[in-house]
């Protein structure tokens, strides 16, 4: 059997230590990040994941978002020096990518096929999990490094008026990516028996 896929998912992995030092330009990055996005399945084909691609300052400004908004929320100086230390190396990273879920788009499928009304929140977040791993596995075949966050919903009204970030995307993750400085460890997994059933 053709294992390719197997290998690139083993590729896959989350790398704190990012740097800037990538070969790719921004458009190709930009470029790939949108056409996996669009290949990424949704259920019905709703296609409800939106992404924001940020570079540059606006890369910058979202973990100067992050710092701030955590000043209120950690309980002493020590705390706050451990949290800013963590968001900082985020911020070292060559961009970061938003993830959304079209709210909107979520209401009128639930709307329009009442049958399967309770499905649509979690399919959108099927969609959510499908579109991340397809764009961190398509940026580990070419060497960059990811890993994945979720400040939200702590910073949503920051980044929407940061950002102009339509009322109607809620903000469910943000991935940060660049150069590969230090590789991520060795990864253990749980046995067969606890994770699997097969039967004939």
């Amino acid at each position: 059997m053709k294992n390719n896929l197997l290998d690139l998912a083993k590729q896959r992995r989350t790398i704190y230590d990012l740097g800037r030092n990538l070969s790719f330009t921004q458009d190709e990055l930009t470029t790939l990040i949108k056409d996996t996005i669009k290949q990424a399945p949704s259920a019905f084909n709703n296609q409800t994941t939106r992404a924001v691609i940020l570079y540059g300052a606006s890369h910058e400004k979202l973990w100067d978002i992050v710092i701030n908004r955590l000043k209120s929320e950690v309980p002493d100086e020590a705390a706050f020096a451990r949290t800013s230390a963590k968001v900082k190396a985020f911020k070292a990273a060559f961009g970061t990518i938003l993830y959304f879920t079209e709210t909107k788009t979520v209401a009128e499928f639930e709307k329009n096929f009442p049958l399967y009304a309770a499905n649509f929140q979690d399919w959108s977040e099927q969609a959510q999990g499908n579109a991340q791993y397809a764009v961190w596995t398509a940026l580990a075949e070419n060497g960059v490094g990811a890993n994945l966050q979720h400040y939200n919903p702590l910073i949503d009204d920051d980044v929407r008026a940061a950002f102009d970030i339509p009322a109607s995307w809620r903000l469910r993750a943000q991935m940060d990516f660049g150069s590969i400085e230090t590789p991520a460890g060795n990864k253990d997994h749980l046995a067969d028996d606890v994770l699997f059933k097969v039967f004939n």
